[in-house]
Formats: C-alpha cells, sequence, structure tokens
C-alpha cells in the first residue's frame, strides 16, 4: 500500500511538471515588442471547445509537453476542481505563450450564462477575441450573447469553426448563420479536405494550398501548392472560393479595390496584399475572417495560431483611451483572486508604461495609493515571480488592498491629473469622443440631466467599471454552527470580491445571510468552493425567485417625528413624494422640488443632513410594501425638510424610511417577476411533448425553426417556472435536448400568479 501510495504520488509529481512548464521570461515583454503582442479572449456558446482549443494552444506552442482532455479533468485552463468534476469552465484563466516572433497572452473564459461577468470583466480588457462555434450548430443562443458583449466593448474579432471532423458538420451553413444572425460580412478562408469520410486537412482559399496535418498529436503538417494541372476539380473549387473571398473584401478595403483595378484581374493579387485588406478590415470591424479545424482531433489549431496573428491587433493599434497617460503606468484589473499561499492576486492588463515588484500605485476609481507585493505571471493558476511586466501584457500582483475588478491604475497621482487634462483637451472635438466612448460610458452620460463638461465626460470615460448584472436568483446560506460564523463571513466577503455578480446581503429581521446570484449553477458553485476551500460544511436554503415590485400610482405624504433621546430632543419634519419612472438611473432616484418654496427651505438644508435622506431613501427601496422585495422603476422627490438643533444623522435617515413606507402603501405597489430568454434544442420526434410543457410553464414563444433535424424553440419563460427546467427537460426528450437561458427583464405579474408567489414566499 505504502509503495502504491509513493508512486501515484511520483506519476502526479511528473504530470504536474510536464503540465505546468512555463515558458514565461524573467521580465515579461522585453522579448516581444508591443507589435509583437496579441491580448485575445476565447468566446464561445456553452461545449463548442473553447478550452479544448486553448489546451492545443499551449501544446503546439511549447508550453507544455502534454494535452490534456476536458472529459480526462487534467487541462491547464480548468484547474478549479469543480471545472474538472463538470468538464465546464467557470473563472476566466490567463495564459501566455509565443508563436513564432510573437506572444499571445491569452484568457480562457466561461461559457455557461451563469458566469457572464467573468466574461464581461475580461472583455474590458482584451484587444481581440476568437469566437469558437460548433461547425454542426453554427450561431447558438450564447454564441449571440458574447457577441453582443464584444460589440459593446468594440473587440475586433475572428471566428473558428470548431468540429469540423463531425459528419453533420457544414462551413456553409455556419456563414449563412453568421451573416442572418450576427449581422456580419465573414471572409470564409479555409474548407475542409476529407478522405474516406474523415477530416484530414483544410484548403487555403487565401493561398491556394492545401494543408494536410499527418498521423500524430498534429504536430507536423503540409503544405502544398494547388495547381490547376494536378488537381483539377479541387483547383476550379478553390479557385471560384478565392474570388469571392477577394470580390467580398475588395467591396470593403479600399486599398485592395485599387490594387484590383491597376491588375485588372481578381487573380493576379498577391497574397500579402489580400492578409493586410483583412486585417484592415477585421481591426475597423467591417468583415470577420472565419477560419476551421477541429481542435480534438488536432487540425486547424496552427491556422488558427497564424490568423490571430495575421488578423487580430496589437496593443498599440486599439486602446486610443490611454494613450492620455504617455509613458505614464496605465493598466486595468480584471479579475481578483484568493491563492492559499500568495493571499489576494489581482489581474492587470497594461496599457502603457510597465509595473515593477513592490511598486506604489494610484487608484483612480477608489482615488487611493496601494502597495505593490510580489510580481507575477499567469499560467492559469501556476505563478511565476518577474522583476516587471512592460506595457501590452497581463501582470499578476499580490498585495492590493482596495483594488477591485474594473479599477483603472496608474503610477501616482500626478500621472492620473496629468491624463486627465490630456484626455479633456482631446474631448473637446465631437468626433473624438465618438471615437472613444464605449456603450457603458454613453449609457452614464445619457443618464445625466445636465450636459456635462469635458473634465465630467473625461472622468466617466476613464471611471467604468464591469457592469454588474441584477441576480435573479436568492437563498440563505447557514454555517454548521456558530464557531464558523466568522470564517463563514471571511469567506463570502473574499468570494464577493472574486466573483462582483455574487451579492451577500445580511437580512436585519432574520437575522441570516441571503446569498444572491446569477443562476443555480452559480449558487451551487460557490456552495461547493466553500466546503472545498474553506473547510466550512455550509447549507443553502431552497431556492427563492428575486421579485421586484414597483408603483402602481404616485403619492405624496408628510411626516414628523419628535422624540427625546437622553436628555436631547430629535425633531424632524419631512414631506416626500414617489411615482413610477421606468428605467431611472440610480443616481437619479432622488429628486428635490424646484419650486420656489420648496428650492428656499431645500437650499438651507445641511450637506450631512442631505447624506442622510439619501441614506433613508436607498433603505426604503429595499423592502417594497406588498413582499419585502427590492423596489424598481422608482423615484423619489423631496419637497420640505426640517431638522431640530441636535439632531442626529440616522433620525433623520429612521424619519425618511418611515415618510416613504407611508407613500408606498397609499401608491400601492405590484410584483415584477424576472423573466428569461430561453433557447431549448429538441429532436423533432420530442418536440410536441417539451412545446407542451413550454405552454404549462407560462412561456411566451418566440420563434420555433429546424436546425439539422433538431427543433430550435425561443422562447420567454417566467424564471419561477424554470426551477428545475434541467432534469424535467431530460425526463420529456429522453436525455437528448438541451437549453440555455438568461435574463430577459423583470414583468409585471396577473393577480393570480401574484397571489401564488406570495404564497410561495410566505406560506400563507
Amino acid at each position: 500500500m505504502k509503495a502504491f501510495c509513493s508512486l501515484n504520488h511520483y506519476r502526479k509529481l511528473v504530470r504536474n511538471a510536464q503540465l505546468r512548464r512555463i515558458s514565461a521570461t524573467s521580465n515579461l515583454g522585453e522579448k516581444y515588442n508591443s507589435d509583437n503582442i496579441r491580448n485575445i479572449g476565447i468566446l464561445a456558446h456553452i461545449d463548442a471547445g473553447k478550452t479544448t482549443t486553448t489546451e492545443r494552444m499551449l501544446f503546439y506552442s511549447g508550453t507544455i509537453r502534454s494535452m490534456g482532455e476536458v472529459h480526462h479533468g487534467n487541462t491547464v485552463t480548468d484547474y478549479m476542481e469543480q471545472e474538472r468534476q463538470r468538464g465546464i469552465t467557470i473563472t476566466s484563466a490567463a495564459v501566455s505563450f509565443p508563436w513564432g516572433s510573437s506572444q499571445i497572452n491569452l484568457v480562457d473564459t466561461p461559457g455557461h450564462i451563469d458566469f457572464t461577468m467573468e466574461v464581461e470583466q475580461s472583455l474590458a480588457v482584451l484587444d481581440g477575441a476568437v469566437v469558437v462555434l460548433d461547425a454542426s450548430a453554427g450561431v447558438e443562443a450564447q454564441t449571440l450573447t458574447v457577441w453582443r458583449q464584444a460589440a459593446g466593448y468594440r473587440v475586433p474579432r475572428l471566428l473558428y469553426l470548431n468540429k469540423m471532423d463531425r459528419s453533420d458538420a457544414d462551413e456553409v451553413a455556419c456563414v449563412k448563420s453568421i451573416e442572418e444572425k450576427l449581422d456580419a460580412i465573414p471572409f470564409l478562408l479555409h474548407t475542409p479536405v476529407r478522405h474516406e469520410g474523415k477530416l484530414i486537412g483544410l484548403l487555403d482559399l487565401l493561398n491556394l494550398e492545401e494543408i494536410i496535418w499527418t498521423q500524430g498529436r498534429g504536430q507536423k503538417y503540409t503544405r502544398r501548392k494547388l495547381t490547376e494541372k494536378e488537381d483539377g476539380h479541387v483547383w476550379e473549387s478553390t479557385m471560384t472560393g478565392h474570388r469571392h473571398l477577394v470580390d467580398t473584401i475588395s467591396s470593403l478595403d479600399d486599398n485592395l479595390a485599387d490594387i484590383i483595378i491597376q491588375e485588372e484581374s481578381l487573380d493576379n493579387i498577391q497574397s500579402k496584399d489580400i492578409t493586410a485588406a483583412i486585417r484592415r478590415c477585421t481591426i475597423d470591424m467591417k468583415g470577420f475572417p472565419i477560419v476551421c479545424g477541429s481542435s480534438y482531433k488536432n487540425i486547424g489549431v496552427q491556422t488558427l495560431m497564424d490568423a490571430v496573428v495575421d488578423y487580430l491587433p496589437s496593443p498599440d493599434q486599439c486602446n486610443e483611451l490611454y494613450r492620455c497617460f504617455d509613458k505614464d503606468l496605465s493598466a486595468r484589473a480584471f479579475k481578483v483572486q484568493h491563492d492559499d499561499q500568495r493571499g489576494v492576486l489581482t489581474f492587470l492588463r497594461l496599457y502603457s508604461g510597465e509595473i515593477s515588484k513592490g511598486q506604489k500605485i494610484y487608484n483612480l476609481g477608489q482615488d487611493q495609493s496601494e502597495q505593490t507585493g510580489i510580481l507575477y505571471v499567469a499560467l492559469a493558476d501556476e505563478y511565476k515571480p518577474v522583476e516587471k511586466v512592460t506595457a501590452g501584457n497581463i501582470a499578476v500582483v499580490s498585495g492590493l488592498k482596495v483594488t477591485m475588478t474594473g479599477d483603472l491604475v496608474t503610477s501616482n497621482q500626478t500621472a492620473a491629473n496629468k491624463a486627465k487634462t490630456r484626455l479633456t483637451a482631446r474631448l473637446s472635438k465631437p468626433e473624438d469622443l465618438e471615437r472613444l466612448i464605449l456603450p457603458s460610458a454613453r449609457q452614464r452620460l445619457n443618464a445625466l440631466d445636465e450636459q456635462p463638461d469635458d473634465s465630467e465626460k473625461a472622468d466617466i470615460l476613464l471611471g467604468i467599471g464591469a457592469r454588474v448584472p441584477e441576480p435573479v436568483f436568492l437563498c440563505t446560506i447557514e454555517p454548521p454552527s456558530v464557531a464558523f460564523q466568522t470564517p463563514l463571513e471571511t469567506a463570502l466577503a473574499e468570494l464577493s470580491r472574486e466573483d462582483p455578480s455574487l451579492r451577500v446581503v445580511n437580512d436585519d429581521e432574520s437575522g441570516q445571510i441571503v446569498l444572491a446570484g446569477m443562476g443555480e449553477l452559480h449558487l451551487e458553485i460557490i456552495k461547493e468552493r466553500i466546503i472545498r476551500e474553506y473547510k466550512i460544511d455550509v447549507e443553502l436554503g431552497p431556492l427563492q425567485i428575486a421579485y421586484r415590485e414597483t408603483l402602481l400610482g404616485a403619492a405624496q405624504r408628510n411626516f414628523v417625528l419628535e422624540r427625546k433621546i437622553g436628555s436631547q430632543k430629535q425633531m424632524v419634519n419631512v414631506t416626500m413624494s414617489a411615482k413610477t419612472v421606468k428605467g431611472v438611473p440610480a443616481d437619479k432616484v432622488l429628486r428635490l422640488n424646484k419650486s420656489p418654496e420648496s428650492a428656499a427651505n431645500l437650499a438651507h438644508v445641511w450637506t450631512r443632513h442631505m447624506t442622510a435622506v439619501k441614506q433613508g431613501v436607498s433603505t426604503a427601496l429595499l423592502h417594497g410594501p406588498k413582499l419585502g422585495c427590492k423596489m424598481v422603476d422608482v423615484q423619489v422627490t423631496l419637497h420640505w425638510l426640517e431638522v431640530g438643533r441636535g439632531t442626529s444623522d440616522s433620525v433623520v435617515s429612521a424619519a425618511v424610511v418611515q415618510c416613504l413606507r407611508k407613500v408606498f402603501a397609499e401608491a400601492e405597489s405590484i410584483l415584477l417577476e424576472p423573466v428569461m430568454s430561453l433557447e431549448v434544442v429538441v429532436p423533432e420526434s420530442h418536440s410536441a411533448r417539451v412545446l407542451a410543457d413550454l405552454t404549462r410553464r407560462r412561456a411566451d414563444l418566440q420563434q420555433v425553426h429546424v436546425r439539422r433535424g433538431d427543433k430550435v424553440i425561443e422562447c420567454l419563460a417566467p424564471l419561477s417556472e424554470l426551477l428545475g427546467y434541467s432534469s424535467a427537460l431530460r425526463s420529456l426528450s429522453s436525455g437528448l435536448a438541451s437549453f440555455t437561458m438568461e435574463f430577459h427583464s423583470n414583468r409585471q405579474m396577473t393577480p393570480y400568479d401574484e397571489e401564488k408567489a406570495i404564497k410561495a414566499v410566505t406560506g400563507f
């Protein structure tokens, strides 16, 4: 037995040594200038093959010596125990590896909708992205979501048709679905080469070459120029594809169009001119290259990496916003992770300057300076200490206490002020603002009542963090005993710093800790992580739906509070009203009455009393009158406020809360339930039963179409009806159907459904 344990331990050591060979230089970035660096993410629908593709990239670049498999649970980027057991990616992982004369910094992102926040955080710091499609399914539900997210962050993309070895793979159908569903212009660069029904290689439509992968692990492949004499029919079909490709690109790129006019032919254009045109179109997001392959069968991964280097931008060709920092450090935090040995690790994407070990940095978002600890470069969950990291790369630093996901950091406050001044000067030109602004910044600008000046615009552009979606599931979490209460609170604080989409709330009435997350799987993973990583055997309460409340009408009430606490008399006289305003931004929830009488009264209100009023409004909106749910789409107006001398701020807040409770009760509230956008893929033989079940679940059918023998059902369904839908669908379809869902909107309920929801929550 002892000998067996020793042998097993030795095998693990050898396997880890093979898997974790890090090829980073001592100072990351010095070996490669920024023109040869590519910061990319891999995005896709769940199970399209992102992690398998990443594993092949690491293997063919020489970073690891043997390839892991998702189903064996030994891949580099899926390093968490839950990822290896479930065969899915839960947390984004960063890896760096060389390819030719370039360096690729890659982020492997989750595909499951419950972890969409991880994708959002990563997209904010990427220069380009590879969107992986299953060649037998084309564009799927989550593909649309990540495509929209990438477009929102203006990330240039190329598409990789994976699983071309499948018998039902169809590159023509995929191109059509890209054109129709993504509303994009694709450049198909490859078509498959099959021999006796098996995928053996690719035809390169750009260079008119045949690329064949020989037996083995895909490291050896041969390129051969096609000729009309030797290849006949293959030559003709490849030339047709080549001409169509050149014609499509020339319609978008004037430089290539001029070359074609000079040459007076589509056939005599040099490959380098076409490659340069594709690169320009990709960076400007006019068109998107498509490469093919099968990562699991070790075909097409090298050509994919060539395409990343050839067509996706270098750090210098994008990130124009951060040029205002000149040679000073500018970096964005996109991930926070707690490590048992190294403490809190913060992942930073460097846009300019460089960061050194032990350097002091200034956080613009938190307006605070911090001391960094050890500096690392990452290969998934392995970290190599380095002395410095230069612009264009991803650094990992320890020791940061206040930096959160989405924060922008620089070397010091002077550098921050200089950058703001430079950016403010640029924003005086409207065309520069349009070029630099991201959709999330535009939303904040549009929410402002008054036109901001250029300095405020600069602050908004630089201060944008990750957009945190509203959670849709709630549940209580209990430690096994009182002794574990403090460790549990510590664990939850660490996990919520790592994952901003996880909310932790202490319920004042029940004294329980309430978790709010993005889905059943999300909360289940959090529970497993607490049990495995923190050794606390927690129990989750039954899942609750995150209902919302809004007002039916409008109301106004006056409230006077007079009370003696100790020897001090406390007096507050407040008049407030509330009404429904759809989509009211957070900074516009409280407004002041601007009538002459009210304005004269409110002009004399102390700043600290106004802060207490805002605190009271926030507290009141947390619990609606009907079911105690959070109030949404409600705007509160302050008409009158008198505060007696010596009255504490907490009494002012309490008076505001009590006044608003009376206002909400008079205006009456209604329940809103979260509605999910649901896509079900089911064989036609089982579709009738699934459709009947969806009707019973109050689903509104949007579209039903056929995709190669399967029916794809798109609908909107209330989340309350989808609890446990995974197992129900499995039994309805004999395990043949799959589904994806994401939050769509909050919708008003019928009186009958509202009554049912109240009974389900309260028990009566």
